[in-house]
């Protein structure tokens, strides 16, 4: 895992940091966890969302275990530009619902001198490459996989396995939509619906 004591912040170069895993792997806590201590550091922060995520507040960012950091909705990757004059630190959450231009809008920040960290997942619910997170992940600085707990055997869970039946690619959801599974329970419970 990458050590962010490690980095020369003197030198005011930029640069991408990627938080990617499964659903219920604590992206979002690790996001509101480095962009808390860039506050400590008394960095210039912001922090964005995409406005799909609904399920608590448009205003702040808030993790499945309630933890919370102010933020700003918004829907592309380009209206981030205009809110980051004069900011060190960039955090941008669910990653994955940005298009493509979230890799060429996060390479322009790094190039200009600013930290940008992003959470997404990095696989959809069929087990296939998800949106952006991806791509950034190959352009990316440091990149940190996180992974929850299969909800069935206790082993690294790295799937996010939809316990619904709807085939729509976003689904926004928590524990009653979705639950973590290793590699095994996912296929088992895959074959089982197919």
């Amino acid at each position: 895992m990458y050590d962010e004591n490690y980095i020369n912040t003197k030198t005011k170069k930029g640069w991408i940091e990627v938080i990617t895993g499964s659903m219920f792997s604590g992206k979002t806590e690790e996001l509101i966890r480095r962009l808390k201590r860039a506050k400590l550091a008394n960095q210039k922060v912001k922090i964005f969302k995409h406005a799909l995520d609904n399920r608590t507040s448009m205003d702040e960012l808030v993790s499945h275990d309630d933890n919370s950091i102010p933020s700003m909705s918004v829907s592309s990757a380009k209206e981030i530009l205009g809110h980051t004059t004069d900011v060190e630190v960039v955090g941008i959450d669910e990653g994955q619902f940005f298009p493509g231009d979230l890799i060429e809008i996060c390479n322009f920040m790094a190039n200009s001198g600013i930290r940008i960290i992003v959470a997404g997942l990095d696989m959809d619910y069929q087990g296939k490459p998800f949106g952006s997170i991806p791509s950034l992940m190959a352009v990316a600085d440091f990149v940190t996989k996180l992974h929850a707990v299969c909800v069935r055997c206790g082993n690294p869970a790295q799937y996010s396995h939809r316990k619904i039946d709807i085939d729509d690619l976003v689904l926004l959801g928590a524990t009653n939509e979705y639950e973590p599974l290793c590699r095994g329970c996912y296929f088992k419970a895959s074959n089982r619906k197919n």
